[in-house]
């Protein structure tokens, strides 16, 4: 649905990085119709178009502050993973292993 739902090899994001990506189109799209129809008259849609261009605002003040958010978290997870990593190699090295044979065994099963 959205532009940036595959990034041209075949590979699709999260289904967070898709939501957002859908979110930004929408808001994209809503911003040009605006725009198409500023010249529009009438008191009552010039309220409902104030109003609109408020949610609209609000909108795009929390998609970025969810962005932020999603990519602190994805940063920490990152970094609290190489950490475990670094302190225990082998256990790292054992819990993929694991991870390994039994994604082996369920993909043999089908």
């Amino acid at each position: 649905m959205a532009e940036g739902n595959g990034n041209g090899n075949g590979q699709t994001g999260t289904g967070r990085e898709r939501l957002l990506d859908d979110l930004k189109l929408v808001m994209k799209d809503a911003e040009q119709m605006l725009r198409a129809t500023g010249q529009q008259a009438g008191e009552g849609y010039d309220a409902a178009r104030a109003r609109f261009e408020t949610t609209l605002g609000a909108a795009q003040d929390s998609l970025a502050e969810l962005e932020e958010l999603l990519g602190g978290a994805a940063r920490e997870a990152i970094d609290t993973t190489d950490r475990y990593v670094q302190q225990n190699p082998w256990q790292a090295v054992g819990i993929g292993a694991v991870a390994g044979v039994l994604l082996g065994m369920w993909l043999g099963r089908r």
